[in-house]
């Protein structure tokens, strides 16, 4: 991921992990490529079921969207569990309704259990509704979570503005197994007790190819190293290439732009989101906000799909901030970053596998911590028993998109449309 414009207000803990650097010839049961939450989720319970793991990074640990989000720890897919069960029938769709609940409550758990130094708020997430079609949505999600035991709730028009203090909404759902997390600190710390697990980890070291001999993979890096495994994650996402043939086609990598402000002063933080919630909205081109641990608004949505060359990329989240929030209109925006994110044509996460020992996993759809520290131990528990049953999504064959190389002109065209559109319903 490029810097340029980059500067997160998240922080790594103090006690920073100890990095190995990579010996040529190495053999190890797994290689992952890819140091975010998927690939040391993935590592950390590899190792803890007696593996021995190497992680390789093309950059540093937490550079790229997994410490650069926006820390919503939201439970779920983008699919509530009546269509998951017509989709994937009542065995797979069952299971994958359970694991989809499950998400969030890894996160959490992995905090509490591992003492993991990761400022977090478990208060639930808010849904918000700015249209009477969003709203009968929302209320069609919680019957179905609800018959199902989830602690959720639908808030009318006051109780939204109430836990948001923002303007403009006709209610919305409130989720709490959902919470906010530091995902640089939890990245962080993901990699520090991956390695006291005895994880090996090593930053700058991209991979440009992998092959096949006898049961055996030989993973080059580009400055020459060589290390075989019997077996490869790619945890990639966003920033996969070639590596696979065909995988990167599958994707549409999409810009995520976060704002800050100033730490808010104690008359307006008492009424903006006093109970600690998240909230994304129901616009076409959803805008996500929450508090962090410093007191700030952070406030995150789609940007430009070309890299970011000045501070006016994010113009169009300090206008929604103000549409909000019109008391914000007078505190300074402090921080301003991005971080690259991956969509599938269907929203849903997927597993490929096109050679044995060799496993893919893209497409996040925006609830990357949760799904990914979930997944990641469903992977390695794949990749110790060989049991199909552990992975909660089927695994699909490699389907590159029709005509992708016009697919991003597309989505930035549609983006575009999508704006003016949640313009005129203001």
């Amino acid at each position: 991921m490029a810097t340029a414009f980059s500067d997160p207000i998240w922080r790594r803990p103090q006690a920073a992990s100890t990095f190995q650097s990579l010996s040529n010839g190495e053999r190890v049961d797994l290689a992952i490529v890819g140091g975010g939450i998927m690939g040391l989720s993935t590592a950390l319970h590899a190792a803890r079921l007696g593996l021995s793991v190497q992680v390789l990074d093309a950059g540093e640990i937490g550079q790229g969207a997994s410490g650069l989000n926006g820390g919503q720890v939201i439970p779920g897919l983008k699919y509530d569990p009546e269509w998951l069960l017509e989709h994937f029938g009542p065995e797979r769709g069952e299971a994958l309704v359970n694991f989809a609940a499950s998400t969030a409550d890894a996160v959490f758990e992995l905090i509490r259990d591992e003492n993991l130094a990761v400022p977090f708020v478990r208060n639930g997430w808010i849904q918000a509704a700015h249209t009477e079609a969003a709203l009968k949505a929302a209320t069609n999600r919680d019957r179905q979570w609800h018959a199902r035991g989830a602690d959720v709730r639908l808030l009318n028009a006051a109780e939204a503005a109430a836990r948001t203090g923002a303007q403009g909404y006709l209610g919305g759902w409130l989720d709490r197994r959902a919470g906010v997390i530091d995902p640089l600190a939890y990245t962080s710390e993901l990699a520090r007790v991956a390695t006291a697990a005895g994880v090996r980890i090593a930053e700058r070291q991209r991979v440009v190819r992998l092959a096949n001999a006898a049961g055996v993979w030989r993973i080059l890096i580009e400055n020459g190293l060589e290390l075989q495994a019997k077996a490869v994650v790619l945890a990639t996402n966003a920033c996969t290439d070639g590596l696979i043939p065909g995988l990167a086609q599958t994707i549409v990598p999409l810009h995520s732009f976060q704002i800050a402000t100033a730490p808010l002063p104690s008359n307006l933080a008492a009424t903006i989101l006093p109970e600690g919630q998240a909230v994304s909205d129901s616009r076409r081109i959803l805008v996500y906000y929450r508090k962090s641990a410093d007191g700030r608004l952070v406030l995150g949505g789609r940007g430009r799909m070309a890299l970011p060359t000045s501070a006016g990329d994010w113009a169009h989240l300090e206008r929604a901030l103000v549409r909000l929030y019109p008391s914000l209109s007078g505190v300074p925006i402090e921080k301003r970053w991005f971080g690259r994110v991956a969509m599938t044509p269907d929203h849903l996460p997927h597993i490929h596998e096109p050679e044995k020992g060799l496993l893919a996993v893209v497409g996040c759809q925006g609830r990357g911590v949760g799904l990914m520290t979930a997944l990641g131990e469903r992977i390695a528990g794949y990749l110790q028993s060989g049991d199909a049953r552990q992975l909660p999504f089927p695994v699909s064959p490699i389907r590159p998109i029709p005509f992708h190389a016009f697919r991003q002109v597309g989505v930035a065209a549609t983006i575009a449309w999508y704006r003016l559109l949640d313009a005129l319903e203001r």
